[in-house]
């Protein structure tokens, strides 16, 4: 989950690196660190606990020389708490050799005791400083060989970059499990977890597959597998826009990307959606396959769980087949019942998320068909699916998941759409109907957009609350349970999601005046079961913000707070109910002046198990 960048070529190294290092912060800032080379091959680092802001004051009082090679990081941590001796880069005992690592090694212990004895000293509590105490101990001369053999020793999951004083410009990289970029530049190379690290520099870039290593200079590049046999990597050129890594007048990238969110959806109608036909470009299944599914299974972490679970009530309502939704991290460890017959949907925001990518191996292990929703090109999941449907939603850099929730809906209407296409469930009526429906969402989001001011109020006056409950039905009973997820993510508030049918069995326990309960109620076929449930908190002194469609006069006299959200078809609702929620979070968090972009203990990316 930490963020990598390493450069190597004629520029000073220190003002990139810093640069790239800040569009990575959503990785992780509980510290960060750099690492160079100077003209005399000395191995210098600077590190810090906190933030990137940390690392800067540390360098302004103790400037570097200009170098030509380096490396940085910016750590979430795993081994060891957040401290200046825990922060990356990490070193061998002889001060020579310098490791950046995102990742876990998984027998650090062992390495760590059988070095120890050899003489190697240690001063920091993580897993990865026996990645440059290792390479060392192989190092006769060769550094591209002692990596190789240190390397072999590893278990676990890593991204590295290296330099060492032997080697004063060469920068080299390795992977496995772990998200690594090398960027190809004019006299000048990079790498990085991410793409948009350094697309300020370079848009030429190729992605280092598992078990792949980089051999980089200012004016080489080359790719080789842990036993030596060189490959002719394909260069892919990226299309991104850099203006989305900056907020362009917004107070916080997540406010930014709340408002992306009609723009993003009537992109993929406009994509997906040609002469209101539905294409779907990369889905890698044909339609005979399709037609053989007994059951689909959706397997995803997080929002994109959440995401997934609304999938579940889109698939079954529109095609009538089975949809189970599992955790991945939960799927892999339970002996899962999946074969030729079941279709996988992996849904992940980066396509790095290690438990999903754990889950779609067991997968397709088992002779599933693996079709993945994701945000990010060339990522690990599109390559390692049968299949891949990207939503296009732009690089979204707030760590709690906006717009890439509502994206990823999309593509679940979309899939659906398809599936009941193959498997002639719906009617060509009932399907033209769906469209046209679906095609007014994006004007109905920009119309909820319009209530900000109002959702801003009704949020300050229940930012007080200790305590929220978020209730739904159905499948707004995903949404409650993302406006919940939305909101601890932000603002550290208790918050739970329920299906709303089973507060008398637990809690309604919580309900009284001290606590505040969401309830999303828009117009539906249980519309009078959750007005219930609303009388029911009422009675119980419950202070109670719905989420209702606008006209709706009867929801007003039993709810402290109403937001409105216009009116659709019960199905295609969650898109629309996904707006308030979000803004409610976002207005009680920064009422309460937490880090609405960079909240505590998170990280965007979660690439560790």
């Amino acid at each position: 989950m930490c963020g990598i960048v390493g450069y190597v070529g004629n520029k000073d190294a220190l003002p990139i690196l810093l640069e790239s290092l800040k569009k990575l912060e959503y990785r992780g800032y509980d510290s960060s660190g750099v690492g160079f080379l100077d003209h005399d091959a000395h191995l210098i680092v600077r590190k810090s606990k906190g933030k990137i802001r940390q690392l800067e004051e540390l360098l302004r009082s103790r400037p570097l020389p200009f170098a030509h090679a380096g490396i940085s990081h910016t750590r979430w941590a795993t081994h060891g708490f957040p401290s200046d001796a825990n922060a990356h880069p990490h070193t061998d005992s002889k001060h020579s050799i310098a490791v950046v690592h995102n990742g876990i090694i998984e027998n650090y212990q062992e390495l760590k005791t059988a070095l120890k004895k050899k003489g190697y000293k240690f001063s920091s509590e993580t897993d990865s400083e026996v990645i440059p105490q290792l390479i060392a101990s192989f190092y006769k001369g060769d550094m591209v060989a002692a990596v190789r053999l240190a390397i072999s020793k590893l278990k676990g999951t890593f991204a590295l970059g290296i330099i060492s004083s032997g080697h004063p410009d060469t920068l080299i990289a390795a992977r496995v499990g772990s998200p690594l970029v090398v960027g190809l530049g004019d006299q000048e190379n990079f790498i990085a977890s991410d793409v948009p690290a350094i697309l300020e520099f370079t848009r030429r870039v190729i992605y280092l597959k598992d078990g792949q290593m980089a051999f980089l200079t200012k004016d080489k590049v080359e790719i080789s597998t842990f036993d030596g046999k060189k490959i002719r990597p394909k260069i892919d050129t990226v299309s991104f826009n850099v203006a989305a890594a900056r907020k362009e007048g917004y107070p916080h990238f997540m406010l930014k990307e709340i408002h992306e969110q009609p723009d993003i959806l009537k992109q993929m109608l406009n994509l997906r959606l040609k002469n209101k036909k539905l294409t779907l470009e990369g889905l890698g299944v044909s339609d005979e396959v399709l037609k053989r599914i007994r059951k689909v299974l959706v397997v995803a972490c997080g929002t994109a769980y959440h995401a997934g679970l609304v999938g579940k009530y889109i698939i079954e309502n529109l095609v009538r087949l089975p949809v189970e939704t599992d955790t991945s991290s939960e799927f892999r460890y339970r002996n899962p019942i999946v074969d030729k017959h079941t279709l996988v949907l992996a849904v992940s925001q980066s396509g790095e998320t290690a438990d999903t990518l754990a889950a779609v191996r067991e997968a397709r292990a088992r002779g599933s068909k693996v079709i993945a929703i994701c945000n990010v090109v060339g990522s690990s999941l599109a390559r390692e699916a049968d299949g891949v449907l990207y939503t296009y939603a732009g690089q979204e850099i707030g760590v709690a998941s906006t717009k890439a929730y509502s994206a990823q809906l999309m593509m679940f209407y979309f899939l659906a759409l398809k599936l009941a296409h193959a498997r002639k469930s719906l009617t060509p009526k009932a399907s033209k109907e769906f469209i046209r429906q679906l095609l007014r969402i994006p004007l109905l989001s920009r119309e909820v957009l319009k209530s900000m001011h109002h959702i801003q109020k009704v949020a300050e006056a229940n930012s007080h609350f200790g305590c929220f409950l978020f209730l739904g039905r159905n499948v707004n009973y995903p949404s409650a349970l993302e406006g919940a997820l939305k909101l601890k993510e932000i603002s550290y508030i208790p918050a739970e999601g329920y299906a709303a049918g089973e507060m008398k069995h637990g809690p309604i326990a919580l309900i009284d005046e001290y606590r505040a309960v969401v309830c999303i109620n828009p117009r539906s076929h249980v519309y009078e079961k959750m007005s219930s449930n609303i009388q029911e908190i009422r009675a119980r002194k419950g202070n109670v913000i719905v989420i209702a469609t606008r006209g709706d006069k009867e929801i007003r006299h039993n709810a402290d707070f109403v937001i409105d959200i216009p009116a659709t078809p019960e199905l295609l609702s969650p898109l629309l109910a996904a707006l308030p929620l979000q803004m409610l979070a976002y207005f009680i968090a920064v009422k309460r002046g937490c880090d609405v972009d960079q909240p505590r203990n998170l990280a965007k990316s979660v690439t560790v198990e």
